[in-house]
């Protein structure tokens, strides 16, 4: 996926705009395993995904537990440190070996001072990722684990091809064995 439409889904902003944010960017790439984010950290960077998948995931315990997963042109940015400069509470691991959109969060910051228009950008990423915090909260709250299943099938088919079953059983907040019952009885 390429970054003009990475950033065009977000918010569409003028051409002069868009080509000086672009300048700020670099292409990094990294293999299966590799954690982008760590926890109590406060990270320097944004990332987009070009290629490639990730979880985020908060340890306990007794294990992780998926919350989030990335794809093809979802941002990927610990928003504790993009909005406060705090440190976050989720690791990012790539799922596969990921070619990313890296910009550093202190460029970004300084970009939206100068250009309203970035920082209107900058402002639909956040509105956007609070959105899909919403969802994902209110669909835990509210639905059955086959309905979470269920939506992310619809929502997200390649999904379960990419991902182990246990990453997933943890992001709908079950076991591994219910998700198994759960895929049985769907088929």
């Amino acid at each position: 996926m390429t970054i003009d439409h990475i950033l065009d889904q977000i918010y569409v902003i003028p051409e002069s705009s868009k080509q000086t944010l672009k300048k700020y960017f670099n292409e990094v790439s990294f293999p299966k395993g590799h954690i982008l984010l760590r926890a109590d950290t406060v990270e320097n960077s944004a990332y987009f995904i070009k290629k490639g998948i990730v979880r985020a995931y908060a340890k306990t315990p007794d294990n992780d537990i998926t919350f989030w997963f990335g794809k093809e042109g979802d941002p990927v940015l610990s928003m504790n440190s993009y909005v406060a400069n705090k440190k976050g509470y989720e690791d990012i691991e790539l799922l596969e070996a990921c070619e990313l959109y890296q910009i550093k969060t202190t460029d970004l910051q300084k970009l939206f001072d100068k250009d309203i228009h970035l920082a209107n950008w900058g402002r639909r990423l956040a509105e956007q990722e609070l959105v899909k915090t919403e969802e994902r909260l209110i669909s835990r709250q509210f639905r059955t684990a086959k309905e979470r299943y269920l939506d992310l099938l619809i929502q997200n088919p390649d999904l379960v091809r990419r991902v182990q079953l246990g990453h997933i059983a943890s992001y709908l907040g079950i076991t591994q064995v219910t998700l198994s019952r759960i895929r049985a009885k769907k088929h």
